[in-house]
């Protein structure tokens, strides 16, 4: 881990006070000056980063960008050595999962992209994933499952990411189909489910459950076929969560697999 990333942990992990750069320097086993460097590349990378003399530095409540160190701030100790990769930008990130689920990933990996451009739903439909949304794939591995049929892994999935909102937000989003969520009558959600066998013996080696969530994407610049049925969790600008939040949240209803 660099001591960008040491420093945005901390940061994350104390989003009400205010750390001295000396005390960001013991914690890393770095200079000060080490700390004011990662101060300025985090800064740099967009991260709002508040400093008041013989205070130290704080991160504004504002900023949303999501990254591992963000989301790890969120999980719980038990948690706190998730596989976590973020990407800017991916195809998928099913795919990328699914990849990694075939090298031996770890169960729990989670895949995290700012934006993708090629996501999709079942049977191969699209699914739009501009900035401003959620999206995530977790590998799960059959043996940390107390049962493997896919109704029931679809259904563990679909009610783990609707207690995660309700319990942030207090919004309660519903199902509707096998696996989309909606509320007032708008999709926010996509989830896909998709899962990899030993051909020789047909014994499941992975599942991989994709999210897609629009956050707080902003809904008048979605494809005219897909606003008219799309809606985000937050009004754009106006999230009272972060997305690093949800997703942590997310991470620890699935992972523990109580299906």
């Amino acid at each position: 881990m660099s001591t960008s990333e040491k420093v945005l942990f901390i940061l994350e992990s104390n989003k009400d006070i205010y750390i001295s750069g000396e005390e960001m320097a013991g914690h890393c086993g770095v200079s000060r000056n080490a700390v004011w460097k990662a101060i300025k590349d985090l800064r740099e990378k967009g991260y709002d980063i508040e400093a008041i003399s013989n205070k130290g530095y704080r991160l504004a409540g504002s900023t949303d960008i999501i990254s591992a160190e963000g989301i790890k701030a969120c999980l719980p100790k038990d948690l706190s050595e998730t596989d976590i990769l973020v990407y800017e930008s991916l195809n998928s990130t099913s795919d990328k999962a699914k990849e990694l689920a075939m090298k031996g990933g770890n169960h729990g990996t989670v895949i995290v992209a700012v934006t993708q451009t090629g996501g999709r739903g079942r049977k191969d439909h699209t699914f739009y994933s501009p900035e401003g949304g959620l999206y995530m794939s977790i590998v799960l591995k059959p043996e940390r499952l107390k049962r493997t049929d896919s109704k029931a892994v679809t259904s563990f999935v679909g009610e783990a990411v609707i207690n995660a909102i309700k319990e942030l937000t207090g919004i309660e989003p519903y199902i509707d189909g096998i696996n989309d969520l909606y509320v007032e009558g708008k999709k926010i959600c996509g989830i896909l489910l998709e899962s990899g066998s030993e051909f020789d013996s047909n014994t499941l080696q992975w599942i991989v459950a994709g999210i897609g969530i629009n956050f707080d994407s902003d809904i008048n610049k979605f494809p005219e076929d897909v606003k008219e049925r799309a809606s985000s969790l937050f009004e754009t600008g106006k999230a009272t969560i972060t997305k690093n939040e949800l997703i942590a949240k997310i991470i620890e209803k699935i992972v523990d697999c109580q299906l």
